[in-house]
């Protein structure tokens, strides 16, 4: 039951942060969506996985001449 008014107030506080950024904001910046601001609404960071680990391969290991890891 706390949880759900911490989420009510928040909803409540991201829309009227995002009406007071998106008042004060210069005419090249994009308007800021109060689920922006939300902490409960935050997506997770995405896992890395399968080719996105080949990345972490490049950085931190290094290659001999002829392509043998070691």
């Amino acid at each position: 039951m706390a949880e759900g008014k911490g989420r009510e107030n928040w909803n409540h506080t991201a829309a009227l942060l995002a009406t007071m950024i998106n008042i004060m904001r210069s005419k090249g910046r994009p308007a800021i969506k109060p689920s922006e601001l939300n902490p409960y609404l935050r997506k997770p960071k995405p896992i890395l996985r399968g080719k996105d680990l080949r990345i972490l391969k490049d950085v931190f290991v290094k290659e001999e001449n002829h392509g043998i890891v070691k």
